[in-house]
């Protein structure tokens, strides 16, 4: 019996020990992937929130910077028509599922990693409380991306039109590019997976059984690059905007490719 008391105090100083920040068994170098998420993020961030205030440079012929599409221009609006409709992309990705584990352990470390030590000791409540409760509204969130992605398709489908006539620009490609990965990360989404079938226990006792599950198995492919998808979409919708910028300031010309 005293033996068994004697483990249970050396298992409870152990995970004392084990709660202090950096505290871990792990022998692998587990802060080396924050770095990245740091870097990137704040970077876009930084990039994202000074093109949203310059309110310039924002459209050159057919193409139009997916920052300020829809573009909205309101007389008695005095600043920059882009703060009127990033909250829908910005909360669509601040909420989602893939970002909250990045961004909680890079910038909040909480946790650093799995089975590292945490800043500071605390009663874990998830989502529930103010301010991370918001984090629920991911799928009205994800209904409002998807208005987004229609709007944003005919941006591109734009860009390939030139005075009334058919062209291809090297911006055509890229809004085209963006689009894409844009609509890869959208559609696998896991709010997007669990609406289209895994809250459904039996695919043949609901109406449209056998479309609902090959949607799910689309979803569910997708759903499993859902990383990959969120980091290339967010570099490529960087990347539109900067080109875009580069061509309507002047600083470099667009290559027509016909």
């Amino acid at each position: 019996m005293a033996s068994f008391a004697c483990i249970l105090m050396a298992e409870s100083r152990i995970a004392v020990a084990r709660s202090r920040f950096g505290q871990t068994s792990r022998r692998d170098a587990w802060w080396i992937e924050l770095v990245p998420v740091v870097v990137v993020l704040g970077a876009f961030s930084v990039y994202a929130t000074w093109r949203a205030f310059e309110n310039e440079f924002y459209e050159w012929g057919p193409y139009l910077s997916p920052f300020y599409s829809p573009l909205i221009k309101i007389t008695w609006w005095p600043v920059s028509p882009a703060l009127l409709i990033l909250w829908a992309p910005l909360g669509f990705r601040a909420t989602c599922y893939y970002y909250r584990k990045a961004y909680y352990r890079a910038f909040f470390l909480d946790p650093p990693a799995c089975a590292v030590g945490e800043t500071r000791s605390h009663k874990y409540r998830g989502e529930t409380a103010f301010p991370f409760i918001l984090q629920n509204l991911h799928r009205y969130f994800l209904y409002v991306a998807l208005i987004f992605l229609i709007i944003l398709w005919y941006d591109a489908i734009r860009a390939f039109w030139f005075n009334g006539r058919f062209g291809v620009g090297l911006g055509s490609l890229v809004l085209l590019a963006n689009i894409i990965l844009l609509s890869l990360y959208t559609f696998s989404c896991h709010s997007l997976r669990h609406i289209v079938g895994g809250k459904v226990d039996c695919f043949s006792c609901v109406s449209f059984g056998r479309a609902r599950h090959s949607a799910w198995q689309g979803t569910s492919f997708l759903n499993e690059h859902h990383m990959l998808f969120a980091w290339t979409s967010l570099f490529s919708v960087g990347l539109s905007d900067l080109y875009i910028r580069l061509v309507a300031s002047g600083a470099i010309q667009d290559l027509r490719l016909l």
